[in-house]
């Protein structure tokens, strides 16, 4: 059974496509302005935004997911969407900067991915992937009717065989992203298209490095999720049940890391609820070797209370300086969030207690080669574009 395959996708009909399609759940997870924001655009309209829990809201616990997953049985039952059975679709997303990212939606084969450490499978995570964070993740999953999945799969094709040759054929949604995020189209593959995707793939995994065929670029945890509850649900079925269960199949959408609209932006660090000073000669303690003026070391610039500084890290044993920094953070117990954008970490580390790190950022380059060398990157080592760059919601997939 191939890795990525057609898909029956579901798309919304005649309703406003902009009022349909929101961000990632995991983006502005510190600025529940944004949310609200979109949430009032909406208003009253169909959309995605019904359906995904935005991390910011996740202490809302189980009466959101209970009216997640009513909201996904009305929409099937009132027909928001129209299916399209076995396909493929080919997405061209304009972002704000005016660059087109290509992409295509499809479906992979969880019995491809493994998530562990050291893992040699087709699909692998990029980012060590933090246990604590599927639990909550599975309880929104495991009884839901639909995904709509913000998951990005890299692949490394230098030469451009997959994607890029692309020929759209039937157009099937064209239209703005709110808070000035871009525009989406989307087309419909033609069989023999669709075909030609699947043998270019082929070749590029007959001679893919380390058989890493797909790395995953964004969406990391909700990839683990959907393969935890695939992994729980294949215990109750037979096998024959098990061979194409649509909950053996997560919808993705793949890219090209040689993308030329591509762009890793660094995730920086913002530290609540602290005592700054306290946190930066702790750092300087615990990396005998840092220093605060130049040393060629890896830099980090850390900001707080209007203030910033400079830490420069030689001999670290990471070789990333996110790795560096988030193996200091890991061991203070303290609450952390990951921010998209140097000019959000900034105005957070303003506010009382709280320090911001900015990182620099990671080059493409690197991401495959560290994959198959290291198992996986530190986890939140690298951003796909700004947050308002991020996938949008547009698509699902029945997984019941």
């Amino acid at each position: 059974m191939k890795t990525f395959k057609k898909a029956d996708i579901l798309i919304p009909k005649d309703i406003d496509f902009t009022k349909w399609s929101v961000v990632a759940c995991d983006q502005y997870t510190s600025e529940p302005e944004y949310w609200n924001s979109a949430a009032e655009l909406i208003g009253d309209a169909p959309s995605a935004l019904n359906l995904v829990f935005p991390e910011v809201f996740l202490s809302e616990g189980n009466a959101r997911i209970e009216k997640i997953n009513n909201t996904m049985a009305e929409y099937l039952e009132t027909g928001i969407f129209e299916e399209c059975l076995d396909s493929m679709i080919y997405v061209e997303r304009t972002m704000a900067n005016g660059k087109t990212r290509r992409g295509i939606i499809g479906a992979v084969d969880l019995e491809d991915y493994d998530f562990s450490k050291g893992s040699k499978s087709k699909i692998r995570a990029t980012e060590g992937t933090v246990l604590e964070r599927i639990p909550p993740r599975v309880k929104i999953r495991e009884n839901a009717p639909l995904e709509l999945p913000h998951i990005m799969l890299l692949i490394d094709d230098k030469d451009k065989t997959v994607i890029e040759p692309t020929v759209p054929s039937e157009k099937i949604y064209d239209f703005d992203l709110m808070a000035n995020s871009g525009h989406m189209t989307g087309y419909l593959l033609s069989d023999n298209e669709a075909d030609r995707v699947l043998s270019a793939l082929d070749a590029l995994c007959e001679n893919a490095e380390g058989n890493l065929l797909f790395a995953v670029g964004d969406g990391n945890h909700s990839l683990a999720t959907a393969k935890t509850c695939w992994e729980n649900l294949k215990k109750t079925l037979s096998p024959q049940e098990q061979q194409n269960h649509p909950a053996r199949f997560c919808l993705v959408e793949i890219e090209n890391i040689h993308d030329d609209a591509l762009e890793f932006e660094p995730i920086h660090r913002v530290v609540f609820g602290t005592d700054p000073e306290k946190l930066i000669a702790d750092f300087k303690a615990y990396y005998p070797d840092c220093s605060q003026s130049d040393n060629g070391g890896q830099h980090i610039v850390y900001m707080y209370g209007g203030k910033k500084g400079d830490l420069y890290i030689k001999n670290s044993p990471s070789a990333l300086t996110v790795g560096t920094l988030q193996t200091f953070l890991d061991k203070q117990g303290l609450k952390v969030d990951y921010i998209h954008g140097a000019d959000v970490t900034e105005r957070l580390s303003k506010e009382d207690g709280n320090i911001g790190f900015l990182l620099p950022p990671m080059q493409k380059s690197d991401l495959f080669k560290g994959v198959i060398a290291d198992g996986a990157l530190p986890r939140k080592t690298f951003s796909m574009g700004e947050a308002e760059d991020k996938k949008f919601y547009f698509e699902a997939k029945k997984i019941k």
